[in-house]
């Protein structure tokens, strides 16, 4: 299933270029859900991150 909105903006992903969105989420976590756009509970530890939705549950990374 593809993203219905940016990650890092939250703004709709089919609208709009988000490449500046893309080159800064290669460097930090995720601020909105992708699903849903609700903000996220984010995280930040030295071996990763892990970011959690109401909805949707906890999602990490590295």
């Amino acid at each position: 299933m593809e993203a219905s909105f940016c990650d890092r903006c939250g703004q709709l992903a089919s609208i709009g270029s988000h490449e500046a969105c893309a080159r800064a989420r290669a460097l930090e976590p995720p601020r909105y859900c992708a699903s849903c756009r609700r903000r996220l509970v984010v995280q930040v530890t030295p071996l990763g991150w892990s970011a959690h939705c109401a909805e949707h549950g906890t999602f990490t990374g590295s």
